[in-house]
């Protein structure tokens, strides 16, 4: 589509369809909890925003719009798997279209924060048992009996006396005509056909024959390609560059000076733009530049990590939650625990290179590829080119990874500067070491982690995190705790500790920092779970039983009870460690048992990893246990094997080779379980990442006695 105005025929035309359809969408109240659901083709497209479309052809065919993009976390099952079961069709006949930005249409767009199935399955669930009642009713009167009589199932509309049947086809044009039901009565879970199995995901051909449409994939009549040999250096400046070698370069058309937008400041490069990747990147080989990095702090890893822990020192940094008096029952308790945790920054390193088109063209923009925040990059670039945001216009593809990376504004808003240079479409491609090299990354913490023993029993908990705060790129410096201070702890621990306290310790450096996989509980979680496991020491507890004692909420207890059961936690042999870790992240919660040993040779191994999901309301458990093992193997990688490193204001790593991955060999056999009850949904794709690394290192100190405090660390070196 080349317009974000989408009117019912411009649906009709981009889904191939003519004809006779049933369309339906949402209109939303102040809430996007809960949505209206309407007939659009009896509604006015300029009076009404719609969120999302249904829309079932004259043959039956179903096609949604998804207003999220996939990344691999299994949405484009997800969708319409939700979507089918309501609906009474066979998964095979849903088709999935990507919609395009528009936060007026179609609400918060932004993938992210494990939010497309939690955010949006009672809608989804609503939408397709709204049309199959309209359908229902579309037979009932055509046959002239009561609705009561009949049912939907596979596509049809069965009259069960008669055992009479229509194709859903056969119906929409009668269906078209009804208003949407306002009260719709939807199945209970024991009826589910779909949600709940473990079907076959409907992108994996898409993936693996070459019909899935990419960010790489895109082509324009006219494009032309470009790389652009950015600042090494953090907020540095062009000051002079020699383009006479790159212009001889076959293919080369354009050498210039282009800016990107990260977010409050810029970042300097010189754009190479040729006729071919290939000829830009060679281009990018011979150009030669010199660069002015003046003025702007020559950042260094080591000097980063001992400022964070002399502020934890001297500082009591901005309160985020308080209950109680922590100091002073810290203070004059018999036992207290007052230590120090690292983490490291890391690189979202996401399988598919950064890339985007760009088209401009005058008074508008258009961009394709892979883009998780379709409504920021519109806001962003608007607001950059004095537009209003609807000049841009935002057309998401498949990514071949994201983790928070591709939420990020700089690189659509670098292609379209170069595309407004060239007066031509544009595709940009990041190369790895282009990736590794400028960010954004995860953030690096200290904590300073306090509490207080009594009787056994903790009495205090002071938690202090040193680091980056992400909103301040966006919003600036401000005098409030970072809002994520906290995150990863669980909720009940509120209820039964009575002193508990979380602070942010401001720190800034010019590093750029995005959002990484699990956001803050990835870093949050390590601190927090390792020091309970330290303080269940201290009280002279197993440290299950100890997260048992203070988590006393019925959904906490049975996911330890599930923990104990599936780890044989209770049975645990001579020569073995195991460790455990509770988080919660997006509304979800993870346990996990990790069981170590060593080798004939004396070097460490991770045995076995359980992990028990609590996400409440769920859709496909493979989908489930696919994303907890991918989030639990990302957590090993981060604890043990790679980080970003400074030196000079220099990102030392470039790419796979020092920027190592984990390997095939390095997973460790995995059982996940899903905890069933009536809980609404959480998230899935993130929340299996932060327990991993604190449960692997707790279970090192049950094997070893040695504490690990600071990642990543050396598996090998143990």
């Amino acid at each position: 589509m080349s317009t974000s105005n989408i009117s019912r025929r411009n649906f009709l035309r981009t889904t191939g369809i003519s004809g006779a359809a049933l369309c339906l969408g949402f209109m939303f109240s102040s809430s996007t909890e809960d949505a209206d659901v309407i007939n659009t083709g009896a509604a006015d497209p300029s009076e009404i925003e719609l969120n999302a479309w249904i829309k079932i052809d004259a043959s039956g065919k179903v096609t949604l719009v998804d207003h999220r993009a996939e990344m691999g976390q299994g949405s484009y099952q997800s969708v319409p798997q939700i979507l089918a079961e309501e609906l009474e069709v066979n998964l095979k006949d849903v088709n999935i279209i990507f919609a395009q930005g528009n936060k007026e249409k179609y609400g918060n767009q932004i993938t992210g924060g494990s939010s497309t199935i939690r955010g949006s399955y009672k809608n989804l669930l609503k939408l397709g048992a709204t049309a199959r009642v309209m359908l229902t009713a579309a037979a009932a009167a055509k046959w002239k009996v009561p609705v009561t009589e009949c049912y939907a199932e596979a596509g049809h509309i069965i009259h069960r006396p008669s055992s009479k049947r229509f194709h859903y086809g056969e119906l929409v044009n009668d269906a078209a005509k009804l208003e949407a039901p306002k009260d719709i009565v939807l199945k209970p879970k024991s009826a589910y056909k779909l949600i709940r199995q473990p079907l076959h995901r409907q992108d994996t051909p898409l993936k693996t024959n070459g019909v899935a449409g990419f960010g790489l994939d895109k082509k324009l009549p006219g494009m032309l390609y470009a790389t652009v040999e950015r600042n090494p250096r953090l907020r540095g400046k062009v000051k002079s560059y020699d383009d006479s070698a790159a212009l001889k370069v076959p293919g080369v058309k354009k050498v210039f000076k282009v800016q990107m937008g990260v977010f409050k400041t810029f970042r300097e490069g010189v754009a190479i733009v040729a006729d071919s990747t290939w000829a830009a990147m060679q281009g990018k080989k011979a150009l030669k530049v010199d660069w002015d990095d003046t003025g702007f702090d020559h950042v260094n890893t080591a000097d980063i990590y001992i400022s964070l822990e002399e502020k934890l020192k001297v500082e009591e940094g901005l309160i985020l939650k308080k209950q109680g008096d922590p100091e002073t029952a810290i203070s004059i308790a018999a036992k207290k625990l007052d230590i120090i945790y690292q983490t490291p920054y890391q690189s979202h390193s996401a399988m598919e290179p950064v890339n985007c088109v760009a088209h401009y063209q005058g008074d508008k923009v258009e961009i394709w590829g892979p883009i998780q925040a379709p409504e920021w990059v519109q806001e962003y670039i608007a607001g950059q080119l004095g537009w209003a945001k609807e000049n841009v216009i935002v057309n998401m593809t498949f990514l071949g990874g994201g983790f928070g990376r591709k939420a990020f504004m700089d690189y659509p808003h670098e292609a379209t500067m170069i595309s407004k240079e060239m007066g031509a479409p544009v595709q940009v491609v990041w190369t790895r070491e282009d990736d590794a090299t400028q960010g954004p990354y995860r953030p690096g913490f200290s904590y300073r982690c306090q509490g207080a023993i009594e009787n056994g029993n903790i009495t205090a908990l002071k938690f202090r995190m040193a680091g980056q705060n992400n909103d301040h790129w966006r919003d600036g410096p401000s005098n409030k705790a970072n809002r994520s201070t906290s995150e990863g702890f669980l909720k009940p621990y509120y209820d039964s500790i009575k002193n508990i306290s979380f602070a942010e310790v401001v720190f800034e450096t010019p590093i750029p920092t995005m959002w990484w996989r699990s956001v803050y509980a990835s870093t949050n979680g390590f601190a927090y779970e390792s020091f309970l496991d330290e303080m269940a020491h201290a009280a002279g507890k197993d440290p299950l039983d100890l997260r048992r004692q203070y988590l006393t909420d019925q959904r906490s207890q049975k996911l330890i009870d599930k923990m104990e059961e599936v780890s044989g936690w209770k049975n645990k042999r001579n020569n073995e460690g195991y460790g455990t870790a509770i988080t919660e992240c997006f509304s979800s919660t993870v346990g996990q048992v990790v069981k170590v040993s060593k080798n004939a040779d004396g070097r460490l191994k991770i045995d076995h990893v359980w992990a028990v999901m609590d996400c409440g309301w769920y859709v496909n458990p493979d989908i489930v246990k696919a994303q907890v093992e991918g989030a639990i193997l990302m957590g090993l990688g981060a604890a043990t094997i790679h980080e970003i490193t400074f030196k000079d204001g220099l990102v030392e790593q470039r790419n796979f080779y020092d920027y190592k991955m984990p390997r095939i060999t390095d997973m460790p056999p995995i059982d996940v379980f899903i905890m069933e009850n009536d809980e609404d949904a959480g998230g899935v794709g993130e929340p299996g990442l932060p327990a991993f690394a604190p449960a692997l290192t707790n279970a090192i100190f049950d094997l070893t006695g040695k504490r690990i405090r600071k990642l990543p660390f050396d598996l090998t070196k143990v």
